[in-house]
């Protein structure tokens, strides 16, 4: 009897491993057809040749900001843009990505938190994904190529921080933050937002980042700017303000045309789809904002300040980029002009008033990403169209219809996300000075950082010398009447 009950388990057996064999065969081959459709195949492509794109940005801020500062920081400046993209990668890679899309609560993710570990079936989709990362599963893509698109954009968070606290911060300490916010801060108020968060299921939408990128991005360095207070001799006893331009307009204006360049990828690179409606729309929309910004604050220089100021129209263009990401494919052309031409007046204003508050920012950072970033944000509750959007988006803005409950969900998300994002950094800020300090010594400071921090300078065979005198209006070249000495190079050879 026994040895009869053994035979019939072994046919069983020996009938169950070729139906597994099948089976397994048959998903495998699923699986195989899925990666070489040709959708999925070219929403790769697409995904990663605009990851590239955003990823290039990187050196668009390294310009701007080693441009809009002075010469002897210019190494410790680009030292902190090449790094801190390294570290992003590093950080994103071991736990932010988890945090941030993460199957989890309306808090934070909490599967597949490290190293991308969770199950994962992408590129599936809607009910047939199934995985550790359901927030992200509408994306026909691998996981791999959603993890690289996301990450540049965690990088970009990172890198507008250093352009705020430049000229005086300790570079190991930004290092250490950098870690910090794209590692365990960036992620929790992208989970709240694009991770199917408490913000998402309350209606709050930002299709590709003024809040979760830039506006987190800002109210970061708002933190540390508080802490660190104001360069040396930019503000006078009196409440002068003493204007320290930058050195190098040249770098700065090509810094802006590699962003500017860089966003379309940013932003049409946000639909994770070859979708060529949407594509289109977002490119021209983003484009549309870009020039509506730069006249406007060339013309908001000239009336504030008696001179278009390229800095202002180069932070003009910033700002217009950065407010028409979150609308960018749910506006008409037409409002995103509308939309750009507010934020070009906003940064100029915002820039002077910061130097008024005694908020001292070299690049204009906070004014151009902090400020335009909520600007945009909310700029989705007042101008969202459905009849013009070439995706399914929110509910109609207050402009078009749609009352105020768009513009409210808009609202609760910029200020639980600055007040989060503000109060955690701040933390941040202060442990890493206590522990480690945050700001140069006096002495580093005046010399330049690039000596103290680095032991090299990027003009070896030039002079800090007085050229002129001047004002600036938002870290640009000089301006004549303020009487005010402007700090620039010259060749030793000429100066003997």
């Amino acid at each position: 009897m026994k040895g009869t009950v053994n035979n019939a388990r072994y046919r069983v057996a020996m009938l169950a491993v070729p139906a597994a064999l099948a089976l397994a065969t048959r998903a495998l081959g699923e699986e195989a057809d899925l990666f070489s459709s040709p959708k999925v195949m070219m929403d790769t492509m697409w995904t990663l040749v605009t990851a590239m794109l955003v990823f290039f940005m990187n050196l668009g801020f390294a310009m701007v900001e080693s441009g809009l500062c002075r010469a002897k920081n210019t190494v410790n400046i680009l030292a902190k843009n090449f790094i801190v993209f390294g570290v992003s990668s590093i950080a994103f890679l071991v736990i932010g990505w988890g945090l941030m899309f993460g199957n989890g609560n309306g808090f934070v993710g909490t599967e597949g938190l490290f190293f991308l570990s969770g199950p994962d079936n992408s590129p599936a989709t809607g009910d047939a994904y199934s995985g550790a990362y359901q927030a992200i599963s509408w994306a026909t893509v691998p996981l791999l190529a959603k993890f690289f698109f996301q990450l540049v954009f965690a990088g970009t968070a990172a890198t507008i921080v250093s352009g705020a606290v430049a000229e005086r911060i300790k570079f190991l300490s930004f290092v250490v933050f950098s870690f910090v916010m794209v590692g365990l801060l960036y992620p929790v108020t992208g989970h709240w937002i694009w991770g199917g968060g408490w913000l998402a299921n309350l209606g709050m939408r930002d299709f590709a980042g003024s809040t979760v990128v830039h506006s987190v991005g800002g109210w970061a360095a708002l933190a540390g700017v508080l802490l660190l207070g104001p360069r040396l001799g930019k503000y006078g006893r009196d409440g002068r303000v003493h204007p320290i331009p930058g050195h190098n307009m040249t770098s700065a204006t090509i810094g802006v045309f590699v962003l500017w360049l860089g966003w379309f990828g940013f932003n049409p690179g946000s639909t994770m789809a070859l979708d060529a409606k949407a594509i289109a729309h977002i490119a021209v929309t983003t484009n549309t904002a870009a020039a509506a910004a730069s006249l406007t604050a060339l013309l908001t220089a000239i009336v504030l300040l008696g001179k278009p100021d390229l800095s202002m129209i180069l932070n003009g263009c910033l700002a217009g980029l950065v407010a028409i990401t979150a609308p960018c494919a749910w506006v008409s052309v037409g409002s995103s002009l509308v939309i750009g031409a507010i934020s070009g007046v906003l940064v100029v204003v915002a820039v002077l008033a910061f130097d008024r508050w005694g908020i001292d920012d070299p690049v204009g950072a906070l004014s151009v990403h902090l400020v335009c970033g909520v600007f945009g944000t909310l700029a989705v509750g007042l101008f969202a169209d459905s009849s013009a959007a070439p995706v399914t988006g929110p509910a109609n803005g207050l402009f078009f219809g749609g009352g105020l409950g768009q513009l409210w969900a808009q609202f609760v998300g910029v200020v639980a996300v600055g007040a989060y994002t503000f109060g955690v950094s701040l933390l941040a800020w202060a442990a890493i000075k206590l522990v480690m300090g945050l700001r140069v010594s006096e002495q580093e400071e005046l010399e330049g950082l690039d000596l103290g921090e680095h032991g090299i300078t990027a003009y070896p065979d030039f002079q800090v010398a007085n050229v002129g005198s001047g004002l600036s209006g938002g870290g640009g070249g000089p301006r004549r009447g303020s009487g005010q000495p402007v700090w620039g190079v010259q060749p030793a050879a000429e100066r003997a």
